[in-house]
């Protein structure tokens, strides 16, 4: 009987930190895997060990203050910073969401075009669907909804299944690393945790979880929710990986997309693994765009001072309900006008997003080990050495990723 009311009060808990995790692999992680299995096989595989361990290490620190605290990071930050640092830093995050958004809008399109569908239609119908979705349902209903499309991205491990790898060869390249000193290998390995690892999670998470109501008292059982949520998402990660390696890589096929890697997949594993990939990406594109900009809206609001949240109406929280709409709007809209600066946005993004995820590390550090904030709760001292040692490599690799990105844009201009 015991265990069956545990299993229950995690059953109630769950979420936040799947939903946070899983959707985190959208249209520009996905493509990430996808040329990464393609360019290099399975000699990627085992960057997915340490940055699983960092995206644990991270998740469950800022589901911890916004559990202990009941209050958003955005919030936390403008408390204990000032109003002047917040501001900077989501005018920021402003710019690196929406062109995440125009992304995962992009991914949708390029995705539902493969399904033989018109961007003309399906842009406005999924930017429509998702914005009935989140301003008249409550948080539990888009919740539930959420959870169920996580579901979806099971089908990249069938997917992998049908690539019918050699399963030996995976597991050596996963736990014994062979590096390659040459740019793309190394900036693929980068760009495997850079978007594994992103400010938008961090706020999205801390602020779902207020929202909820989930309270010191089922800290156990949000735990189980991020670790797990982690878990499932670099899994799928890791088939995505071995379906491109099985298939692609020997082939010698070079992708850019993962609408790419969809079609070419068809020839070699036949139309199911093609469609279950293309429908995947759909998926995990159109659930980015549901997510992002409601991450927006949580931190702009929580700097703000204004009132936030799903449950509310336009009435209740206007500003929150037409940042929400606006970034939908205006991202779907970028979509559909041809010539577009398409490309600019969502490399402009990865900059932003890069520049920023060292401040947002920093300032969740910080709080944590606050301890008029946290009491018992702040990071044990071993907790903290690997807590501090993710942050640093983190980093490290961001600031190197950024500088790559910035050096052939300024030779362009």
């Amino acid at each position: 009987m015991k265990f069956w009311k545990k299993m229950m009060v995690i059953g109630s808990i769950i979420g936040p930190g799947i939903i946070t995790a899983n959707i985190d692999n959208d249209a520009s992680g996905i493509t990430t895997y996808s040329v990464a299995g393609a360019r290099f096989g399975y000699g990627l595989l085992w960057t997915l060990i340490p940055t699983t361990i960092a995206l644990v290490v991270i998740q469950e620190m800022v589901a911890r203050l916004g559990v202990i605290t009941g209050k958003g990071l955005s919030y936390l930050i403008r408390e204990n910073y000032g109003v002047k640092t917040t501001f900077f830093m989501m005018l920021g995050l402003l710019v690196a969401n929406f062109g995440t958004t125009v992304a995962n809008f992009a991914g949708w399109a390029a995705s539902t075009e493969i399904l033989g569908m018109s961007k003309y239609i399906i842009v406005p119908l999924g930017a429509i669907s998702i914005w009935m979705l989140v301003t008249k349902g409550s948080y539990r209903f888009v919740e539930g909804i959420l959870l169920i499309a996580c579901l979806v991205y099971l089908g990249y491990i069938v997917s992998g299944i049908m690539a019918k790898p050699d399963w030996s060869v995976i597991a050596k390249k996963t736990f014994v690393p062979q590096l390659q000193w040459n740019s793309e290998y190394i900036m693929l390995s980068i760009a495997i945790i850079g978007t594994t690892i992103t400010p938008w999670m961090q706020f999205y998470l801390q602020s779902s979880i207020v929202e909820k109501g989930i309270t010191k008292a089922n800290y156990q059982a949000s735990r189980i929710d991020v670790v797990t949520g982690c878990l499932i998402t670099d899994v799928i990660s890791f088939f995505i990986i071995v379906t491109c390696g099985a298939l692609l890589f020997p082939q010698g096929i070079r992708i850019n997309e993962a609408t790419e890697a969809a079609m070419a997949l068809k020839p070699l594993a036949g139309d199911y693994a093609s469609l279950i990939f293309a429908f995947c990406l759909a998926n995990a594109s159109l659930l980015g765009a549901i997510i992002v900009p409601i991450s927006t809206a949580y931190y702009v609001c929580e700097a703000m001072g204004w009132e936030a949240g799903i449950n509310k109406t336009f009435k209740e929280a206007p500003q929150f309900m037409w940042i929400y709409t606006l970034t939908i709007v205006l991202a779907a809209l970028l979509i559909l006008i041809p010539g577009a600066p398409l490309v600019f946005l969502m490399v402009l993004s990865s900059v932003v997003n890069g520049l920023l995820l060292p401040f947002v590390l920093i300032y969740a550090l910080s709080l944590i080990n606050n301890k008029s904030l946290m009491g018992t709760y702040t990071n044990p001292k071993s907790y903290n050495y690997i807590a501090w040692g993710t942050v640093i490599v983190i980093i490290g690799l961001t600031a190197f990723l950024v500088i790559t990105i910035l050096i052939p844009m300024g030779g362009k201009v």
